[in-house]
């Protein structure tokens, strides 16, 4: 992979420049175009300190709204696309993309990964912080919390399905926990509402009024893939390709990193290089 100077703002930005030139060329996008986005919240705190630069090399405008990879919210990404909204590019948990190719909705091989995200846990800021280093701290962390938060998306149901099976546990937390429809989890428990939450730590980690308590135990960690792909009868299929090609390039890995998930280096990015 790239190593771009980082360090250098001036230089960063000419690598940017000429290289998101160079795709447009190589794409022959002529206009500038108004882009369709819906995203997960997972991948939102790194597009939004990515895309703004985008903007600005291209010209292209990125109107985006956000969902929930999966489930039966209206925000839902899969909701949306069911109900025809006018959708070019789709930031998702990869697993739940590929079942929307699979259906025809998303260009198969337009997929790809963007980032890796991990579980983690946290509670208002201010109050105890139980350790959850290990699977018994974990166990003991949930036995003796008095509430229990979770989304409704990949990682809520990672944690409501298997996760408390496996520690054996489901009986005791049941009536204590639940699922939060298509609002952060982190939100909840600043509110007091949840003493212990789970979401993925980039859905965590730009929420105030929390504190991090870490990622679950490596033994009980589930890694989730963030993945963009091009809607089934885009109207701007190119400028979409460009905007995945670019979040997917080495200058998108410090935006990334710093929003607490990890790049991901994606075979499936040559499928953008056609």
């Amino acid at each position: 992979m790239m190593k771009l100077p980082l360090h250098s703002s001036s230089i960063l930005r000419r690598w940017l420049a000429l290289t998101l030139a160079g795709l447009f060329v190589a794409l022959r996008v002529g206009t500038a175009a108004d882009v369709r986005v819906v995203s997960s919240g997972g991948f939102a705190a790194a597009y939004r300190a990515l895309t703004p630069e985008f903007e600005r090399t291209t010209g292209n405008h990125l109107i985006t709204s956000w969902g929930p990879s999966m489930g039966n919210t209206p925000e839902a990404v899969p909701q949306r696309i069911q109900r025809h909204e006018p959708i070019d590019v789709v930031i998702m948990v990869g697993s739940a993309l590929d079942k929307l190719a699979q259906e025809g909705e998303v260009i198969a091989d337009s997929r790809v990964d963007l980032a890796r995200s991990v579980i983690g846990a946290a509670v208002r800021a201010g109050f105890p912080k139980p350790d959850i280093s290990s699977v018994e701290a974990l166990k003991r962390a949930l036995l003796n919390a008095k509430s229990i938060a979770y989304s409704d998306s990949a990682s809520g149901v990672y944690i409501s399905s298997e996760l408390f099976q496996r520690l054996g546990i489901a009986k005791e937390v049941a009536g204590k926990s639940r699922m939060i429809p298509a609002e952060p989890v982190g939100q909840v428990v600043a509110r007091g509402e949840a003493e212990l939450g789970f979401q993925q730590i980039s859905e965590l980690k730009p929420i105030a009024g929390i504190e991090l308590l870490g990622p679950l135990p490596s033994e009980l960690q589930k890694v989730t893939v963030f993945s963009a792909g091009i809607v089934a009868g885009a109207k701007e299929p190119d400028a979409g390709k460009a905007l995945i090609r670019f979040l997917a390039s080495p200058v998108a890995a410090k935006a990334i990193t710093d929003s607490g998930l990890q790049p991901a280096d994606s075979a499936s990015s040559k499928n953008l290089e056609r």
